[in-house]
């Protein structure tokens, strides 16, 4: 009978977190067919949404402007003007039913030389009929209001058309009154130009903006169309990020992304050349031993074999490059020690000394450096130490060294000094190649000089 473990429970689906604007709009109180039409037709493109961010505010603080400020002003100063007007005539008609009708011209002819543009007096005369309204009239309203406040007599006024002037007739004991004032008298008339002057600024702020937005979204959008090209394999030309802080950033973490692939990549390519090179040669020797029959040396057969197998494992080494390993909290002094016992190096550190690592890839880079060190001079010595932002390991021997004019061919992929190209030393090539590829793929480095012992000093550095 065979037996199978219980299928584990299906994991619920985790939700899509919610747009900020969204919730917004959701704790506004907005239904939901309306948050769907606004998801549907607002602009997708960078450029258009940061306009809306200026031009919305921009459009609702105008508004209550107009309506809180504006209106409310006009409708103030409107409500004065009429009342002035409307005590005015009520004085007027008070005076022409009060005096006799020999000073009635005299009368007249002040008010009209000092409180009106004209002032008419007919005896004869009757109320015209009453005249159409307009269907919002805040003149006709409130100086209509005002006259019948103060007169208390019946009149007619007319304020419709564009004339610069208002009639108002009112009928007293000694005929009717006509009275034609000007209608900058009877109501707040500059208000259109605060209106004229609000839309003037906006335009003007929206012009600015417009050009500033413009400028700020070319660089995201060049980078973009660079990432682009870069991933579709085609060369990017001259390219210099430019723009904010925040998107020269995302620029030099571009370009320096795309040197690690690059060098990832040339890195992968010599690396196979080398394997191809050295396999075929050792098939070569398998096709000459296999030639000479029985008189075939067997035991230098199982060493080519062992020596691919080796060439294999680096390879994959190199090629896998713990890329799926998690960075841990590692005690470095601890794993300084583990690796340096078997070889017999001396080494020092600080107790207790921590950093963020892939552990297993630290160790290996470790490891190829001091295997390197211990195949070239008796005596190896490693040495840690960091400050708050980077943790710096030195691996120093008193070997022959190298040439600073070939240390940094040394980290190429199976790379051999003249002195070492035979293999009866061992080793592939590859140990300083994946030491760099580790130390890169942490955020640092590794790079060699001369050591005090007089040999080489291979130094790593390591973000912490």
């Amino acid at each position: 009978m065979t037996l199978t473990a219980p299928a584990a429970p299906d994991q619920p689906a985790r939700p899509k977190a919610r747009p900020l604007w969204r919730k917004v709009l959701r704790w506004l109180g907005f239904p939901p067919p309306l948050e769907r039409w606004l998801r549907r037709h607002l602009p997708r493109r960078l450029f258009p949404r940061s306009l809306l961010i200026i031009v919305m505010p921009m459009l609702l603080l105008q508004s209550v402007v107009a309506f809180v400020f504006l209106y409310r002003h006009w409708e103030g100063m409107t409500v004065r003007l009429s009342d002035a007007t409307a005590s005015e005539l009520a004085t007027l008609a008070d005076l022409i039913e009060r005096l006799p009708a020999d000073e009635h011209e005299a009368i007249l002819a002040v008010a009209s030389d000092r409180l009106f543009h004209e002032v008419e007096l007919f005896p004869d005369a009757t109320l015209p009929g009453p005249e159409p309204k307009a269907f919002f009239s805040l003149l006709d309203r409130t100086l209509s209001r005002r006259i019948a406040q103060h007169v208390e007599r019946p009149f007619w006024i007319d304020t419709i058309g564009s004339s610069r002037f208002v009639e108002v007739r009112v009928k007293t004991d000694a005929g009717i009154l006509r009275v034609i004032t000007r209608r900058s008298s009877t109501y707040a008339t500059n208000a259109h130009i605060t209106l004229v002057w609000m839309a003037g600024t906006s335009l003007v702020l929206i012009a600015v903006a417009l050009i500033i937005l413009r400028g700020q979204v070319r660089p995201i959008q060049e980078l973009a169309a660079v990432a682009e090209r870069f991933g579709r394999g085609r060369t990017i030309g001259e390219f210099r990020p430019h723009g904010a802080l925040e998107v020269r950033q995302a620029g030099w973490a571009f370009l320096e992304m795309r040197a690690r692939i690059e060098r990832q990549m040339d890195q992968r390519t010599a690396m196979l050349a080398g394997v191809s090179h050295d396999l075929r040669t050792m098939l070569t020797r398998f096709r000459l031993e296999l030639a000479l029959g029985e008189e075939a040396d067997h035991k230098a057969m199982n060493s080519d074999v062992d020596e691919m197998q080796a060439i294999l494992e680096d390879y994959l080494t190199f090629a896998r490059a713990d890329g799926d390993e998690a960075s841990d909290n590692v005690n470095v002094t601890e794993l300084i020690q583990d690796v340096t016992v078997p070889y017999g190096a001396a080494w020092t550190a600080p107790k207790h000394l921590t950093a963020t690592l892939r552990p297993a890839a630290t160790r290996r880079m470790l490891r190829n450096l001091v295997d390197n060190a211990a195949a070239h001079a008796d005596h190896v010595d490693v040495r840690a130490a960091a400050d708050e932002h980077w943790l710096t390991l030195t691996v120093a021997d008193a070997g022959p060294g190298i040439a600073p004019v070939a240390r940094e061919a040394v980290f190429n992929p199976f790379h051999r000094l003249d002195n070492a190209r035979n293999r009866d030393r061992g080793g592939t090539g590859l140990g300083l190649t994946i030491a760099r590829d580790i130390a890169r793929k942490h955020g640092g480095d590794v790079s060699l000089s001369t050591a005090s012992l007089g040999g080489l000093r291979a130094t790593v550095r390591l973000p912490r």
